[in-house]
């Protein structure tokens, strides 16, 4: 530390150092600034100077002289100087040198005038003192200050205790107890008590002990003791009040004692008055922190064994005595609670509002420990009571209510009374936190709470709407955006105390409706998010957080599952009031349990439901929190173990949430906005439950066992619907629908849940059914369509016009914007064409007021063009431009967004809903016991109805007539066929038939209907005969394709287009009427602007019988097919299928057969494996064999021989060209055989690639026969040659065709041979030109041609690998049997003459992968002429294979080039003599064809045996593995080797006549396995000729197949 005095100033201490350190002092002394500072330097100084004396470096009189000046510096010099001797006394003491000490000494003596005596004597040693001679012993005076200290600090001053001084106690009582109502002051009674003090020598803190007494006796006079305490404490200690409330506390913590409240009263009003500090008094108090802490422990645990004990089985009765004896024990230990002093204080601070240090005390015991003791918390309750008293008063009192006003607390220190929500905040809702459950105490409180919220929320929404208004106008004002954040802060305050204190409140109230009712009124004003998220706190959480609580869940469980238990449909009424009590303190515990019950047992559902009507509203509410809960539980799996099916759980609980929904008014917007988020996810199975509710509660069910009479009911009006339309009579749906229209369109779900279905079907399949299995993924496919058709469906019927058009966006907007599948936007969209459509007609009605029908239907169509015109645009988005060129926008619109309604009226099912009313009401006549009163009503009622439906009969009869108009005005500009009538009418079925056919039952009819009405309209190039085939004749794909309801569905379809053309075939008179002259019966349809060649000619009567029974045969096979598959969706769909076509299918008995035979075996195969097609198979089996009375032999369905004219099956023409063609075409083979060698190859390689699935609506390769007038002669020569050519040779040939039986690549082609791609149509326009500029003009080319024709005929015929298809024994008699050929060969000459060159050719797609022989291809054409005319599966054992391949898409070919045709009058003539000669060549070959029949039937009866095994192997390979070779033959699916002997046996009886097809055919076969040369030269002749005839056509189809393959 630096010197303050340095050495040069002692040195020249008279000279300069004086003075020096006079003026270091003057300055140390003057500095105010720093007095510490400036003391301490001073004391330094003065130190060093005294030292430097000490030391000898300055005499003692120096030094005294500086000192003596220094002095009066400062008042506090001398005290400073003292502190600086007693610092060198002790440190000279300490030395041994005596001179030091000297000089201190004489230091000292010289400076006695400046210190006092006293001063010196407090500071210094006693020897240093006797030394000075200010003391005169030492030893004497340390004596001296032990007695005095002793005296100070150990000896207690002895007063009068109340014993001895009685008088002096007596006296002071009576002071405190006197009269205190007068001017008696608090200062006054002092005065008084200090004289009694002082006069009798009183103990003053026995006094304020007496002081206190008499408070706690006299608590009303706060007033006069507070002061008087206050200012007695000021000559006491502080600590002496809380000691002596210490000791009283203290006297009464004896296990026996009971502290006084008076005690704690007094204590309370000390600490609220600050007189005493709680840290002070709180130690003084029993039990101990720890104490508590332990208890609170000990409750929890006790609560969790009461919990384990309620939840435990108990078997033995002696268990249950033990389980008494321990309560008993229990209740007695719970009888005495030990007195704890600190609840004691808490409640007496509680009473007086002192808020502050109550809350300080709870804040050290465990949460909700003090509030669960019944006294404070009831103490905290009354202190909020007066707390919220003007806020309630202003806002919270009901009308009408009176209420008891409750006075204010007279102390000014309790917390300040709530004047507006914001106080709430200051201490309002703190103490709400602190009372949690035990609010429960005090119902009024509670009410006035929820009371209080309710009016927040009010004001709140309020303030909000008036800040949202403000601050449109003031964006700047600051003041309204702090309002908000304070509106903002007071909700949250508002949802914790509802969940902290409310609800848990709640549940330890004993069932108290009123509160529950009372809760309702707050919570139904919160957005039901915030709601579930309150009750998901309750039920997760708040059991958990309080012993009491605990016990309660476990008690509620217990009696839910008594109540339960004991639940049946006869007792509902007394358990559905059990269930009510329970429900009132504890919903979410209840109906969890409910719930998981009906989970597993959904018989429970109806009798909980019912049981469910006491519940209040708040409950209802907490229901369907716990549904949706339950619902979206993670840990419950959605699917069933198999993978197949969806969960019963899920099931039980959809079914529950639509029954209780409807029955009760519960907020459905939670459970919309789940099932709309799961599917925003992706996850469609929570459709089950959207499903349901709008089944309940709409009243819309969505079934697909409805019966055609309830289909037939759905197509009316509104009131019909309700009535026939469905299952159960649904009635007063009315308020459901209503609340369920509120909740869609409150929350905006409406359109939204539309677009995510519609979104989500593909999402199904796509997305979501990534590993599931097929079932599952139809299943959820068919729940998300379904649900979408009724959701749609309710939508339409409750949506006004306005909520309707608002919602849906315009369907280009749907299906772009929104990527919705165009038959759901269609869906989506129909309704709000047909409202806007009926609006606008209304309005038109009303602006010119003309009641003509007339007038009428033109104000209708004008209304349908303003309305429908911006659809017509819209829709050309949809598709590519080209589909426009076939079918217009406005016939695709008009298709999609017309209904069944607009189409025909249901006049059946309004005659049989009006015969039931009358029915009904005669039987309300007849009841004699029914009261007259409600007999009255019920009549009343029906004949309400009655008149409700009439009136919409009519209502109806007029609109369809105003549609019918309308689509007689458009038809003409339908169907533009720029390219082709096939093309137009794949694109009808492709964009509007199939998509609109399988989206719903009612659609399905719809379709057939429309179908039919084109028809009837006589549309312009629309083929009705077209559409009809393309319908029929493959359905495999289409139904492979198919969920389970969609197949149903296309069965309707199929079923309602199987009954039209049923109605047709069934009378001449109806098919003249409805098709005679339509010109969707004309058997040659020409593109659009050709108007050359003959007239067209119509299909007469008897061959469209023969085209029905292909179509029927079509059908049987397609089936067959499907069932052999043995794909479990393959044989499910086409049994469902046939079951919805039965009334129509299968007609003819062997069909029928046939089919049994196959549902037979797949009954016997799938019984164990597959039970679902196994029960379906059955049910199906059971319906054919109840139909078979019903079926005729074919024979009856159609004749069997067709007459010579007329007998044209729908050949299709197009293309220009026809007319100018030479008679006779022949054609450059060279090129035709190069492109016929390419195409095999081409065949090769596309039969081993991969299957390609094909686009069911594509048309087959187009193939041509062209023929000449000759053709007819040509075919008379060929039958001559067949008698000789029938020789062994045939026989080998057989043999070798059976070798090479199916490949894989024909099983492929088999598979998918049916049809071919869409490019195939490519090049049909360019085929004619062609085949033109090949045509020779020469006859020296001619005559090359022939030749070469012949040899390479001959070549080919040398290598040919034939069949592709395996023939079995059956196949072998096939050869015995001319008659079947005859009939084709009539046939087919009977038609060429007719058509005098016009072909019928088969568009038959299925393709060899081996080459084939000129002669073969010839037989071929043979064959798909014969096929065309008539190929009944009752021959089809002698029918080929490939047969019925190409018959599969007979009608669905294009022509691309005319030939030349004959007048009639040459086709007679030619008709004649073919007749005449060829009876006669016929007559010669019988005799020589037996003769081979009995060799051969000698060969066969030894196969014979092996039948039954070869014939289910045929059946595999006819309907899995269809070959197509020109060899291979088809049999029915009803042939066997009888039925082949018998068709041996009429065969042989036939007419001479029919040998000629026979003929044809075996000598074409000859030709090109033998290759024999032993004809006679004229016969070779005809040959050249018949070859030049055919190969025309043949070689033209060549090109056609060849050109396709190279695109």
């Amino acid at each position: 530390m630096a010197t303050m005095l340095p050495a040069e100033w002692i040195k020249n201490w008279e000279k300069g150092g004086r003075n020096e350190f006079l003026q270091l002092c003057r300055a140390l002394s003057e500095d105010k600034s720093h007095d510490s500072l400036s003391f301490r330097d001073i004391q330094q100084a003065l130190y060093e100077l005294s030292s430097h004396v000490v030391r000898g470096n300055l005499k003692h009189e120096h030094a005294s002289g500086v000192l003596a000046d220094i002095i009066e510096f400062r008042e506090d010099m001398p005290s400073i100087l003292a502190d600086a001797f007693c610092i060198l006394d002790i440190e000279t003491s300490c030395l041994e040198e005596k001179t030091k000490r000297d000089c201190f000494t004489q230091l000292v003596l010289s400076c006695l005038y400046l210190v006092s005596d006293t001063v010196l004597k407090e500071r210094l040693d006693p020897e240093t003192l006797e030394s000075l001679g200010l003391i005169k012993q030492s030893q004497q005076f340390n004596q001296k200050s032990v007695k005095i200290k002793t005296k100070l600090f150990y000896k207690q001053q002895k007063f009068n205790l109340l014993r001895e001084e009685n008088e002096g106690y007596a006296k002071l009582i009576a002071e405190l107890g006197q009269d205190l109502s007068g001017n008696i002051t608090s200062d006054l009674i002092l005065e008084n008590i200090k004289s009694l003090i002082g006069c009798f020598n009183l103990d003053p803190n026995r006094v304020l002990d007496i002081i206190l007494e008499v408070y706690e006796c006299r608590p009303e006079y706060d007033d006069f003791f507070v002061p008087l305490i206050e200012s007695y404490m000021y000559m006491c200690e502080p600590q002496t009040l809380c000691h002596i409330l210490g000791f009283k506390f203290k006297f009464y913590q004896d296990p026996s004692g009971e502290t006084p409240s008076s005690l704690y009263r007094v204590a309370a009003v000390l600490l609220q008055h600050n007189l005493i500090d709680l840290e002070d008094l709180y130690v003084h108090l029993l039990p101990g922190d720890n104490a508590i802490i332990e208890e609170h422990k000990r409750e929890i645990v006790e609560a969790k064994q009461i919990v384990r004990k309620l939840t435990m089985v108990v078997l033995s009765s002696e268990k249950t005595e033990e389980k008494e004896k321990e309560k008993e024990k229990e209740e007695e230990k719970t009888e005495k609670p030990p007195d704890n002093q600190k609840l004691g204080l808490l409640e007496a601070l509680l009473k007086i509002g002192d808020w502050q240090h109550a809350q300080s005390i709870m804040d050290q015991m465990p949460p909700f420990y003090a509030t669960s003791h019944k006294p404070i918390a009831i103490a905290l309750c009354q202190l909020v009571h007066v707390t919220i008293e003007p806020l309630y008063r202003r806002v919270g009192v009901p009308k009408g209510a009176k209420g008891s006003p409750i006075s204010p607390l007279p102390n000014k220190r309790a917390p300040k009374q709530a004047d507006s929500f914001e106080d709430l905040r200051k201490e309002v809702f703190n103490m709400l936190c602190y009372l949690g459950p035990h609010l429960s105490h005090d119902p009024i409180l509670f009410a006035k709470v929820v009371r209080l919220g309710k009016a927040f929320m009010k004001e709140a929404g309020t303030t909000k709407k008036f800040i949202s208004d403000r601050m449109v106008k003031f964006q700047s004002d600051g003041s309204k955006q702090e309002d908000k954040e304070k509106m903002e802060i007071l909700f949250s305050c508002v949802l914790s105390i509802t969940d902290q204190v409310l609800l848990p409140s709640l549940s330890l109230m004993d069932c108290n409706a009123c509160m529950s009712e009372e809760l309702w009124g707050m919570f139904k004003t919160f957005p039901y998010q915030y709601r579930y998220r309150l009750y998901g706190q309750w039920k997760n959480e708040t059991y958990n957080s309080h012993p009491l609580l605990v016990k309660v869940k476990a008690q509620t469980i217990d009696r839910a599952k008594y109540i339960m238990k004991r639940l049946t449909k006869e007792n509902v009424k007394p358990s559905g009031r059990q269930i009510g009590k329970l429900s009132h303190a504890n919903p979410t515990i209840l109906f969890d349990y409910i719930l998981s019950q009906i989970q597993k047992y959904d018989n429970l559902i109806t009798p909980v439901v019912d049981s469910l009507k006491y519940l209040t509203s708040l409950n209802y509410d907490v229901l369907a929190y716990c549904i949706i809960e339950a619902l979206a539980n993670p840990e419950k799996e959605r699917m069933k173990h198999d993978d197949t099916t969806i969960s019963s759980w899920l099931q039980s609980l959809a079914s529950f949430c639509g029954a209780v929904f409807r029955k009760y008014p519960i907020e459905l917007a939670g459970l919309l906005q789940y099932v709309a988020n799961q599917l925003k996810a992706g996850k469609s199975f929570d459709l089950l439950i959207l499903k349901e509710v709008v089944q309940k509660m709409a009243g819309i069910e969505i079934t697909e066992e409805m019966t055609m009479e309830q289909l037939e009911a759905m197509t009316g009006g509104e009131q019909l619907k309700a009535e026939g339309g469905y299952f159960g009579q649904i009635r007063n749906t009315k308020k459901s629908s209503q609340r369920l229209k509120d909740a869609l369109l409150d929350h905006d779900l409406a359109l939204p849940l539309c677009l995510l279905m519609a979104q989500q079907r593909n999402g199904v399949i796509f997305q979501e059914g990534g590993e599931k299995h097929l079932k599952l993924v139809g299943k959820l496919y068919d729940q998300c369509h379904d649900t979408l058709v009724q959701f749609g469906g309710f939508l339409a019927s409750n949506l006004s016009t306005e909520d309707y058009i608002k919602r849906v966006p315009s369907i280009d907007v749907l299906c772009n914007e929104f990527h919705t599948p165009h038959d759901a936007a269609f869906f989506l969209s129909r309704p709000m064409y047909a409202h806007q459509i009926s609006s606008k007609y209304d309005e038109l009605k009303k602006a010119e007021k003309g009641n003509k029908q007339q007038h009428k239907v033109h104000k209708y169509i004008t209304a349908c063009e303003l309305v429908m015109a911006p659809v017509h645009e819209a829709v050309i988005s949809l598709h590519p431009p080209k589909v426009w060129d076939d079918i217009s926008p406005q016939f695709y619109a008009t298709f999609w967004s017309l209904t069944m309604y607009d189409l025909a009226v249901p006049h059946s099912s309004y005659d049989r809903e009006v015969n039931k009313l009358k029915v009904q009401m005669k039987a309300i006549d007849d009841n004699q016991e029914m009261p007259p009163n409600k007999k009255k009503k019920e009549k009343e009622r029906c004949t309400a109805l009655q008149d409700k439906l009439l009136e919409e009969e009519k209502k109806q009869l007029e609109h369809v007539q105003r549609v019918l108009q309308r689509l007689k005005l458009e038809k003409d500009n339908w169907l533009l066929a720029k390219s082709t009538k096939n093309e137009t009418i794949t694109k009808f079925l492709q964009l509007c038939i199939f998509p609109r056919c399988i989206f719903s039952a009612i659609d399905a009819v719809y379709c057939a209907h429309f179908v039919e009405l084109v028809h009837q309209q006589k549309t312009p190039n629309f083929s009705t005969l077209l559409c009809y085939d393309r319908v029929f004749s493959d359905i495999i794909y289409t139904v492979a394709s198919c969920t389970e309801n969609e197949a149903s569905r296309y069965g309707r379809f199929l079923c309602c287009m199987l009954e039209t053309v049923t109605r047709w075939h069934s009378d001449r008179v109806i098919y003249e009427k409805e098709c005679g002259n339509y010109p969707g019966f004309l058997t040659i349809l020409r593109a659009t602007g050709f108007d050359g060649g003959n007239k067209a000619d119509q299909l007469d009567y008897e061959n469209f019988r023969h085209v029905v029974h292909k179509w029927h045969y079509k059908l049987t096979k397609a089936s067959v097919h499907c069932l052999e598959t043995g794909e479990y969706t393959h044989i499910r769909n086409i049994l469902i299928v046939l079951t919805k076509i039965l009334p129509w299918y299968p007609k003819v008995l062997n069909l029928g057969q046939a089919l049994e035979r196959r549902v037979h075996k797949i009954c016997q195969e799938e019984k164990e494996k597959r039970p679902d097609l196994y029960a379906l198979a059955m049910g199906y089996s059971g319906q054919l064999k109840s139909r078979k009375p019903f079926m005729i032999p074919e024979n009856e369905f159609h004749h069997k021989d067709p007459p010579a004219r007329n007998a044209v099956a729908a050949t299709v023409q197009n293309g220009p060209g026809g007319a100018g063609m030479p008679t006779s075409l022949t054609i450059n083979t060279a090129k035709l055989e190069e492109s016929a060698a390419e195409e095999t190859d081409k065949l090769k390689e596309k039969s081993q690639g991969t299957v390609k699935v094909i686009n069911k609506t594509v048309n087959a390769t187009p193939k041509v026969t062209t023929s000449n007038g000759n053709s007819a002669s040509n075919s008379k020569i060929i039958k001559e040659k067949d008698d000789k050519e029938k020789s062994g040779k045939e026989k080998d040939k057989e043999k070798k065709e059976k070798i090479p039986a199916t490949t894989p690549e024909t099983k492929a082609l088999g598979k998918d041979g049916k049809d071919k791609p869409k490019e195939e149509r490519a090049n049909k326009d360019d085929k004619p030109r062609e085949i033109k500029e090949k045509t020779p003009k020469s006859d020296k080319e001619k005559e090359k041609a022939k030749k070469e024709e012949k040899a390479s005929k001959e070549e080919k015929s040398k290598t040919i690998v034939t069949t592709i298809e395996s023939k079995s024994v059956a196949e072998k008699e096939r050869e015995k049997e001319p008659s079947r050929e005859k009939d084709v060969a009539k046939d087919m000459k009977s038609k060429e003459n007719t058509k005098g060159g016009e072909k019928i050719p088969v568009a038959g797609s299925l393709k060899s992968p081996v080459p084939r022989s000129e002669a073969s291809e010839c037989e071929r054409e043979q064959k798909r002429r014969k096929v065309d005319i008539h190929s009944s599966p009752s021959h089809s054992s002698t029918v080929k294979d490939n047969l019925n391949e190409l018959k599969d898409s007979s009608t669905k070919h294009y022509i691309n080039h005319t030939t030349p045709t004959l007048s009639k009058s040459k086709e007679r003539e030619v008709d004649k003599k073919d007749l005449d000669k060829s009876r006669e060549r016929s007559r010669e070959r019988e005799k020589k064809e037996e003769k081979d029949r009995k060799e051969r039937k000698r060969d066969h009866s030894n196969s014979d045996r092996e039948v039954p095994q070869d014939s289910t192997k045929r059946r595999k390979e006819e309907n899995g593995t269809t070959g197509s070779s020109k060899h291979s033959k088809s049999e029915s699916p009803s042939d066997s080797p009888r039925s082949n002997e018998k068709e041996r046996e009429k065969s042989k009886s036939k007419s001479s006549g029919k040998e000629k097809g026979d003929s044809i055919k075996a000598e074409k076969m000859e030709k090109s396995s033998s290759g024999s040369k032993k004809e006679s030269r004229h016969d070779k002749e005809k040959e050249k000729k018949e070859k030049r005839d055919s190969t025309g056509g043949k070689e033209e189809k060549k090109h056609h197949k060849s050109s396709d393959k190279h695109r």
